[in-house]
């Protein structure tokens, strides 16, 4: 039976060398989030109570700090993909029909679908002003090129979840979009925010890539191998969604045609507690759970090879303490 060794790591720890700089980042999101329209301003000030790990503007600022000081530029780009995140997360739980965001209940179950679709809508535009006031027109580009893939990876994976004949290759065009693309703007943007060199960017941008991949792929293998109490939601809720992600689609690679088409009818029709089990361990057997880990340890390899060359210095140590909690976490 395949395990996970996993150790836990603090994100206060990696965020350490920029703690000052998170502190006046969250005043300065609140204050761009503010709108005269009451109800606006209420739904935006409720969001901004919701204490999420910030990894974003984390990135950000690390990634500036690699290369450069942290200067306005920089919390204009963390504020802008904080926003965009923020409006992505809103619309996701309309779609999802979520009715809780971090512990708390979500827009759309207090206020209703319209409301909180309204208000994604709101983010969005506000990011885009926040970045044409102040002419940052680069910033604007890369972060219309992250929504651009963002909607094009979940548009896939619904397309995917239809027909079921999901690739490897489909699956990391997929993430690709839906998740790297995101975290390697962040890093691009801390970047571009305290230099003009733009290999550069592109090394950041690397980085982030291959870290938003090594991400995705532990946040994947943990529906197999993570229980509720440590992810926070049920095991195999991929499967409910009927989403195939890396261990099953190696796992089916891997089976005959006979078992292949039993596991595929189980996920179609929906797969019960029983039958989740049996496709967990039909996974784990096919080997597909020790590739997905393997596969996040080779990406996470990669973005560490992305920063190897930059000089050493305690950002550069706390982003490569984020890597490992990228493919060793809990949650």
């Amino acid at each position: 039976m395949f395990e996970s060794k996993v150790r836990s790591v603090n994100l206060k720890k990696i965020s350490s060398p920029i703690q000052e700089d998170l502190k006046s980042f969250s005043k300065h999101f609140k204050r761009e989030m503010r709108s005269r329209v009451g109800i606006v301003d209420t739904v935006a000030r409720y969001i901004a109570r919701q204490k999420g790990k910030k990894i974003r503007p984390i990135l950000v600022f690390l990634s500036a700090n690699l290369i450069g000081s942290v200067n306005e530029r920089t919390y204009r780009a963390a504020t802008l993909v904080e926003i965009l995140h923020t409006a992505t997360l809103v619309h996701d739980d309309v779609v999802d029909q979520s009715d809780t965001r971090r512990g708390l209940p979500s827009i759309n179950r207090i206020w209703k679908n319209k409301v909180a679709v309204l208000m994604g809508d709101y983010f969005l535009a506000r990011g885009l002003l926040i970045a044409l006031e102040q002419d940052e027109f680069y910033f604007l580009k890369i972060i219309s090129d992250s929504v651009k893939r963002m909607s094009e990876g979940e548009l896939l994976q619904i397309q995917k979840s239809k027909t079921y004949d999901i690739t490897e290759e489909t699956y990391f065009q997929i993430i690709s979009g839906k998740t790297a693309s995101l975290i390697g703007t962040c890093c691009e943007l801390g970047a571009a925010s305290v230099t003009d060199d733009k290999e550069q960017w592109k090394r950041l941008r690397d980085f982030g890539e291959n870290l938003g991949m090594a991400f995705q792929i532990r946040d994947d293998l943990l529906d197999y191998i993570g229980r509720s109490i440590i992810t926070g939601k049920p095991t195999g809720i991929d499967m409910k969604e009927k989403k195939f992600t890396l261990p099953l689609i190696y796992a089916l690679k891997k089976a005959d045609k006979r078992s292949n088409r039993k596991i595929v009818r189980i996920i179609k029709n929906g797969a019960s507690r029983k039958e989740i089990d049996y496709v967990i361990d039909f996974v784990d057997n096919q080997g597909g759970l020790e590739y997905a880990s393997k596969k996040a340890v080779e990406y996470a390899e990669r973005a560490r090879a992305c920063i190897e060359p930059l000089s050493e210095s305690s950002a550069k140590d706390a982003i490569k303490e984020l890597v490992t909690f990228a493919i060793e976490r809990t949650k």
